[in-house]
């Protein structure tokens, strides 16, 4: 089954890091994505701009609000996205356990539509 990993922290804690743990972080980063890759389960993987960078389109009757970034009323924000296949949502909490950092949130969600890549495509049944 394929899985998102949603990883959200505070984008003024990660501003504010000390030297060497940002670099830290991404080795872990690395590590995971090495081993999965090396697995055939690794899917895609984005590192999100920070919430200044960001537009927001609200739906509305007849004139849509439109704003440019911080829009989530949150103390974490969305800074990127693993598509992981595993047999287990344990196995995919697992995955995301490798990147924690202090802040961060990880949100595991099943992928219920994926554009073949790497991994095959698969509806999972939920």
């Amino acid at each position: 089954m394929l899985y998102s990993i949603l990883i959200y922290g505070s984008e003024s804690a990660v501003a504010a890091w000390e030297p060497g743990v940002e670099e830290d972080m991404l080795e872990r980063h690395t590590d995971l994505r090495e081993d999965l890759q090396a697995q055939g389960r690794l899917g895609m993987v984005l590192r999100l701009m920070p919430d200044t960078a960001t537009t927001v389109r609200r739906a509305g009757d007849t004139h849509p609000l439109v704003t440019d970034g911080p829009f989530a009323e949150t103390k974490e924000q969305l800074m990127g996205i693993y598509i992981v296949e595993c047999e287990t949502i344990e196995e995919a909490t697992q995955a995301a356990h490798r990147l924690a950092f202090e802040t961060g949130v990880f949100e595991i969600r099943p992928v219920t539509w994926y554009d073949p890549g790497v991994i095959p495509a698969r509806i999972p049944q939920v």
